[in-house]
């Protein structure tokens, strides 16, 4: 273990040292609070969350993969009376999140590695934390999502629909190294791993930031079988 700072010890998190050396969590690590002030227009966003309450039954436990700072989702989601469990690679990101939310939980470690008992979440939030990793990881971990769900469970999955692999660019000044899929290509792997897409949302949104571009964002609210 790594060490990691008092307030995220008593926050219940824990630092492995493969995990703070990934990419994705040098990135967010860099990034901190300001990634949730660049988001923090996203009416997307928000009403993807709106969907998710208007659907979940009381105290429902919830999954946030790639949880950020906490805030909006963790913060939505416990701010109701759920169980919300957020799990992130950064340990900057987590420390800020245990900080500003702490009536949820959460977590610094990488969800390709972590233990997904099956049926054990009512829903799974999966908000643009796909897209540093291979599309052949993204599709096993959407399933692995999915089988963590119990019958009749929900995902909401938001992503940067666009047909690229493995490209080198910038995120808000960050060097990234991004692979997604077409719009119709997500569709596809959310129904393989066995969801119904209920609603889905398309839309451009520039993030607040001076280095920001606009970028397309696609939402899909999801369900499992079985209810």
């Amino acid at each position: 273990m790594a060490r990691c700072p008092a307030s995220a010890r008593e926050a219940r998190w824990v630092v492995g040292d493969e995990v703070h050396g990934s990419p994705a969590a040098a990135v967010f690590d860099a990034l901190g609070s300001d990634y949730e002030k660049a988001f923090a227009s996203s009416a997307a966003h928000r009403a993807s969350l709106t969907w998710l309450l208007e659907r979940l039954s009381p105290g429902s436990t919830v999954l946030d993969v790639g949880s950020g700072t906490g805030r909006p989702t963790a913060a939505t989601l416990a701010g109701a009376g759920h169980r919300v469990l957020g799990v992130d690679v950064s340990p900057v990101m987590v420390e800020i999140a245990s900080r500003q939310v702490p009536e949820a939980e959460f977590r610094c470690d990488d969800v390709l590695r972590m233990p997904l008992p099956e049926g054990s979440y009512d829903a799974v939030c999966v908000y643009f934390s796909l897209l540093q990793m291979t599309r052949a990881e993204q599709e096993e971990l959407v399933r692995r999502l999915t089988a963590a769900l119990r019958p009749g469970g929900l995902l909401v999955l938001a992503t940067v629909p666009l047909d690229v692999e493995e490209f080198d660019g910038a995120f808000m000044g960050q060097p990234v190294r991004v692979t997604s899929f077409a719009a119709q290509d997500v569709i596809g792997m959310v129904r393989e791993a066995g969801l119904t897409v209920e609603w889905e949302q398309s839309t451009m949104f520039t993030p607040s930031h001076p280095e920001a571009r606009p970028e397309p964002h696609l939402f899909l609210h999801c369900r499992r079988g079985g209810a």
